[in-house]
């Protein structure tokens, strides 16, 4: 049960929250749950299924388990580059989530009004009850009193929560170039987060396994709290309507099917070393299987529930304003930060909902960011590291992952001066956007082809007792391989420079973003040419070697025996 819920945690992450509705309302709203759990089907569950399979039986980290064929022992050590790449600015989402939670202990919110110091004249507060008692209408020094106007248009502006996120959170510059001030709250913020991280690994598998049940249960509650309240707000019936009214139109639409894709692939974060890293604690017994089921359906249910909760809020809020529900949504932080705190504004006891929604996204974020990207990541960066030099490293596994956590935060702090949100943007472009997608390929070869599907087969057999369909050993070697390289091409040829709202990146960002993308790709020539050149006889000699399985992939569980007797 812990390893399930903490691989719900894995999973079920911001990005279920704020891109899914958003990419099922662009992409013909119920129709895009065809494409998306087809994906689901033919790509999503298989890879989650081979990973849990490979580190369950070998009791290896993301790095050791590439013993399995020596040559692309480089794809475990671009895993652990590209997750600590991602690791670097994902965390800094809990930090804004820790912020804004501070300021909702008050009698009013920060962001609910245009008189704040922060403010600029662009200021709007919408009128909460869409009627203005007493208007007067001046024109050539005539004036003429209305009273009792309704569904007048306010003039467009910026709402007090989009001015308070950038001008009093952010305090964001006038480009990826400027650094502006460091804010100094979001320092701590992120230090406290990594705090968090490190005492959770420090106390091990183990204790943290407990912590998911709290984690990992809490969200629902406050989701299913948020929901019950959104529903009952005036114009949120518009918003489900609009989330979930079909265009099946949108289906010949290859672009909707390339997003179903990826939204499913980054969703269930398959290839990013901590699924691995999680499985190896497995017992030898366990039925992966039905967990990989369990976690894929859990997970995309989880995505579409959250949509009734985000279209509920943002229907209300274009109810307000007066305005098309179109016009009010939008995707990544722009909609935690902005959207929803000027829609929690609006509501009765404001300050109790900001409170209740913070605290929600703290608990999933901590279960997400913990779970997925920390206990995971940073698990498979130093058991990953561990595993190579076990004699030196394991009894000082405590001070390497200090180091990691000390060493992140620091790579962290430019996101928390003023030009943090443009380096946000540009990572989340460019961090893991053809890394992962090329190590899900070279799984599928490797295990697929390489190694073998049907010793795979014979693995899972001695496991579970039982062998599974063949329908998985099709996706392995055919299905989804493909599928991932039709995605590759895609966004090979749709890739489009970064932007954030209006502001565009100079083409030096765009540039450095390519080099990020890159740094976790070569990892995986370097190793290989390294082994090669290793290794004595012809060329074809030495690959026939390097694919072979080492002994240690064989050995690792009986190597990690101890530890999962220690930790379960």
């Amino acid at each position: 049960m812990e390893f399930m819920l903490s691989c719900i945690g894995y999973a079920v992450g911001f990005g279920a929250f704020w891109r899914f509705p958003y990419l099922c309302m662009r992409n013909g709203g119920g129709a895009f749950l065809i494409p998306y759990f087809l994906c689901l089907i033919f790509c999503g569950m298989p890879l989650f299924f081979l990973e849990m399979v490979i580190g369950q039986f070998s009791g290896l980290g993301a790095i050791g388990v590439w013993n399995v064929c020596p040559l692309f022992k480089g794809v475990g050590w671009a895993m652990l580059v590209m997750s600590g790449l991602v690791t670097v600015y994902c965390n800094m989402i809990l930090g804004w989530v820790l912020y804004f939670l501070g300021l909702s202990f008050t009698s009013s919110l920060p962001w609910a009004t245009c008189n704040q110091t922060w403010n600029t004249h662009m200021c709007v507060e919408w009128n909460r009850s869409g009627r203005y008692p007493n208007v007067t209408a001046t024109f050539r020094n005539t004036s003429a009193p209305f009273s009792n106007v309704s569904g007048l248009q306010a003039k467009p502006g910026i709402t007090p929560a989009e001015e308070f996120w950038h001008n009093s959170v952010l305090k964001i510059s006038g480009g990826i170039e400027h650094f502006g001030e460091f804010r100094w709250p979001l320092v701590c913020c992120l230090f406290a987060a990594w705090v968090v991280v490190f005492l959770c690994l420090f106390k091990g598998i183990k204790w943290s396994g407990k912590v998911v049940y709290v984690t990992a249960t809490v969200p629902y509650i406050f989701l299913t709290i948020l929901l019950i309240r959104g529903c009952m707000l005036p114009g949120a019936l518009d918003g489900i309507i609009f989330y979930l009214k079909p265009d099946f139109k949108k289906l010949m639409d290859p672009k909707v099917w390339a997003e179903a894709c990826l939204q499913i692939f980054f969703s269930l974060g398959p290839t990013w070393g901590g699924l691995i890293a999680m499985s190896k604690y497995n017992k030898f017994n366990n039925n992966c299987l039905k967990d990989s089921v369990v976690i894929c359906l859990v997970c995309c249910g989880t995505s579409f529930y959250s949509g009734f909760i985000c279209f509920s809020i943002i229907g209300f809020m274009a109810h307000n304003i007066g305005t098309n529900v179109s016009d009010v949504i939008t995707t990544g932080p722009g909609l935690v930060f902005n959207v929803y705190p000027e829609a929690i504004a609006q509501l009765p006891i404001s300050p109790f909902w900001s409170i209740c929604f913070f605290i929600m996204l703290l608990t999933l974020g901590l279960d997400s960011l913990a779970s997925f990207i920390m206990f995971g990541m940073i698990e498979s960066c130093t058991n990953g590291v561990v595993d190579e030099f076990p004699k030196f490293l394991k009894p000082r596994k405590t001070r390497l992952t200090l180091i990691v956590c000390v060493m992140f935060f620091l790579l962290g702090i430019p996101l928390c001066s003023g030009a943090g949100i443009y380096i946000f943007q540009i990572l989340d472009w460019y961090a893991a956007a053809f890394t992962a997608m090329i190590i899900a390929i070279l799984e599928c070869l490797v295990f697929g082809h390489i190694y073998g599907a049907n010793k795979l087969f014979d693995h899972i057999t001695e496991m579970m007792n039982r062998r599974p369909s063949l329908w998985w050993k099709i996706c392995w070697c055919y299905i989804t391989p493909l599928i991932m390289l039709a995605l590759l091409i895609y966004n090979c040829v749709q890739m489009k420079p970064p932007t954030y709202g209006s502001y565009v990146y100079p083409s030096w960002s765009v540039a450095l973003g390519w080099i990020v993308s890159m740094f976790s790709i070569v990892p995986i020539p370097i190793y290989a040419i390294y082994r090669l050149s290793a290794e004595e006889g012809f060329l074809m000699e030495r690959i026939k070697t390097l694919i072979q399985p080492h002994v240690s992939f064989y050995n690792g569980r009986n190597n990690s025996d101890a530890e999962l007797i220690h930790h379960f």
